[in-house]
């Protein structure tokens, strides 16, 4: 069935304005996919502040094409059945989430992205940045490795006050 052309005009307005914001998007060839899986997709992109889109890939070529950054992004790479997942917050959790979800449906294999700077990624890249820690357990170690010096001080503190406490009550008996 055709889609009218205000349909595709106000898909379009959608998708610019969606990749316009993405920090990441990735792309995934999904042929094979049940809609039960994909609804399961879906659920597991949404907790990760992920979306998932499936549009004609023509259609992401003239939204592309409206923003400034993707004018001169290669597209070649969007060719058959292709599912987009884009997050506006996270550089990684696009790629994380459907290299996950791949792990146990093979019928899903990642094809390659873009980022926010309007470079192509290639399939390796995605595998890549799925395999990289999320952007808040990189905070979380950050500040793990800042407060490190602070927690081993703390701790020879209490261990020396705790002997001393020790050796007078030892002392006093």
């Amino acid at each position: 069935m055709a889609i009218s052309k205000d349909k595709k005009n106000t898909l379009v307005a959608d998708l610019t304005e969606l990749l316009g914001g993405a920090k990441t998007t990735v792309y995934a060839k999904y042929q094979g996919l049940t809609v039960a899986e994909l609804q399961e997709l879906r659920k597991a992109a949404r907790e990760s502040g992920v979306k998932i889109k499936i549009v004609k890939n023509r259609l992401v070529r003239v939204a592309m094409g409206q923003i400034a950054v993707y004018k001169d992004t290669d597209t070649t790479g969007l060719t058959g059945q292709l599912l987009y997942a884009v997050s506006d917050s996270d550089e990684v959790a696009p790629a994380k989430v459907l290299a996950e979800f791949a792990k146990t449906h093979s019928a899903l294999s990642l094809a390659g992205g873009f980022n926010d700077l309007g470079n192509s990624l290639s399939e390796d890249d995605i595998k890549t940045l799925a395999a990289m820690p999320t952007k808040n357990e990189l905070i979380a170690q950050v500040v793990a490795q800042l407060l490190s010096p602070v927690t081993d001080s703390v701790s020879a503190l209490a261990g020396g006050i705790s002997g001393i406490v020790s050796g007078l009550e030892a002392h006093a008996n």
